[in-house]
């Protein structure tokens, strides 16, 4: 019988009450989706999770140590333009807000910058509104 890592039951828990959403991008991590202005955007696996990645941590920065472990597994040391590819790519996916999203900061990581007035909720405090 295979079983969750408290690691894996926290991330699993943590992604069924997540919701993003402001005037243009809503996120929602229980049933894995995004959408662009009313257009549901087609990401791979990898480009999703790290979209959620950022997402969950709006503001903040994000080193690229971090990002490569958390969604690929790698280990520290590693050199790979694998990051950079796959933030190009959801950049694209992002069309003309891409830049107003995910920030780069050169040499260090990625930051999701959402609008100053939106921000990220919980599943569990929309449905007590």
């Amino acid at each position: 019988m295979t079983t969750l890592t408290d690691m894996e039951a926290t991330q699993l828990t943590n992604a069924v009450q997540f919701l993003y959403q402001d005037a243009h991008l809503k996120i929602n991590l229980a049933d894995r989706f995004a959408v662009l202005d009313s257009r549901r955007l087609t990401l791979t696996r990898k480009e999703y999770q790290l979209l959620a990645v950022l997402v969950e941590n709006a503001g903040q920065l994000v080193p690229r140590e971090v990002l490569l472990m958390r969604v690929w597994g790698y280990g520290d040391g590693i050199r790979t333009r694998t990051l950079d590819v796959h933030i190009r790519r959801l950049r694209k996916q992002l069309g003309s807000y891409s830049q107003q999203y995910i920030e780069t900061i050169f040499g260090i990581g990625y930051r999701f910058q959402p609008p100053a007035r939106y921000g990220v909720f919980s599943l569990d405090s929309l449905d007590a509104a």
